[in-house]
Order: C-alpha cells, then sequence, then structure tokens
C-alpha cells in the first residue's frame, strides 16, 4: 500500500520479561524479525522504533525524541517522521499479528475520514495495532510535553474509529491475534503456539 507506513515499536523496556522481547527468538526467528516480515507484507516503508544502536542492523531505525516516555514517545516519533498520511503502529510483542489482519485495519482506515483507527478486544482498546493520521503527532507531542503519556484518553480528543471484536471476528479475526507476551511464561506458551502455526 503506497499511502501508509508500517512502524514497528520496539523501544520498549521489557522489565516484566528480564530480557529485551523485541530479540526473543522461535524458529530461528526474533519476534523483531517476525513483525518486520509481516509489516512488509503491506508496505515497503517499514521502520523500527526503538535505539539505533541496537535496531540498525535490522532495518531503518527511527528513535524517540521523549525518551523513556512509553509507547506514546514511540507514535510520536514515528509520525513526526513520516511521509505518509496512514501510519501504522505495531508493537514488536504481538506475535499473532498477521499481514491479512493489518491489511483489514488499513482498509478501514482507508474508507474513514478518523485520526485514528484502532481495534477494541475483549473491552480493550489495541493503541498498538492501530492506524493513525500524520496529524496525530501534534496531539501526542502536546500531551508528552505535558507529562501525560497514556494514548487511549487522546482518542476521545479526535474522530476515531473503533473496530470493535464484532466486526473483527466477522472478518476472520479472533481476537487471540492481539494477545502479545510480557512474562516468561506467556513468552513460553505463545512459543508453543507458534510452532504449531505458520503465520
Amino acid at each position: 500500500m503506497d499511502d501508509a507506513s508500517v512502524f514497528i515499536l520496539a523501544g520498549g523496556k521489557s522489565s516484566r520479561m528480564g530480557t529485551d522481547k523485541a530479540l526473543l527468538a522461535i524458529e530461528g526467528k526474533t519476534l523483531l524479525q517476525r513483525a518486520l516480515a509481516v509489516a512488509g507484507e503491506i508496505s515497503e516503508r517499514v521502520f523500527i522504533v526503538g535505539g539505533k544502536q541496537k535496531f540498525s542492523s535490522f532495518g531503518s531505525v527511527i528513535e524517540d525524541a521523549y525518551p523513556d516516555c512509553g509507547p506514546l514517545a514511540g507514535i510520536q516519533a514515528a509520525l513526526n517522521n513520516s511521509n505518509t498520511e496512514l501510519n501504522l503502529m505495531l508493537a514488536v510483542d504481538l506475535p499473532f499479528v498477521t499481514g491479512p489482519l493489518l491489511r483489514f485495519l488499513l482498509s478501514i482506515s482507508q474508507h474513514s475520514d478518523a485520526m485514528v483507527t484502532v481495534p477494541r478486544v475483549n473491552g480493550r482498546l489495541q493503541p498498538l495495532c492501530a492506524i493513525y493520521r500524520k496529524a496525530f503527532s501534534e496531539l501526542a507531542e502536546e500531551s508528552l510535553r505535558q507529562g501525560r503519556y497514556k494514548i487511549d484518553p487522546l482518542f476521545n480528543q479526535v474522530p476515531t474509529r473503533i473496530a470493535d471484536q464484532k466486526e473483527l471476528e466477522t472478518a476472520g479475526f479472533p481476537g487471540a491475534l492481539f494477545e502479545n507476551v510480557n512474562t516468561p511464561s506467556e513468552w513460553t506458551e505463545a512459543k508453543g503456539r507458534l510452532s504449531q502455526s505458520v503465520l
């Protein structure tokens, strides 16, 4: 999709995992490599948001302008460096996300004037697997400057298109695709599922 960029958010501290989640490997591929492969299915414009020293060998890297301020800082940095109107943010710790799911979300965004297109699964918004228009960077930066780092409250300030669970499941995308890995036990469980699937 020529009018969209994809940004892999890989700058988290992985404190609960105890090691960098982006570099965890299953069947010879790290979570970062898996995310890059999925992102590459939908756009040639794929970037990693994180530390250049750590990730430059994997691809083009963008660093946070507001270090240690959480995922919102990653989104702001991505949008500030983007040359496209539509920008898909994908957390590196979502190993079950597929290319078709991302294409579905982009299609919704393309047919909407909303500033943000975000899934909602099990009653929770999924801001780290969502589409943001470039202008969202201004709101994100204002929030960061004020020391407000939560993403979801910002959606109340802009037109937001929510893709709810029923809509996703009807299109063939179960909520389990949005499960992330934060702890060693979750990673062990994820590895078992991934080894039995071709994602």
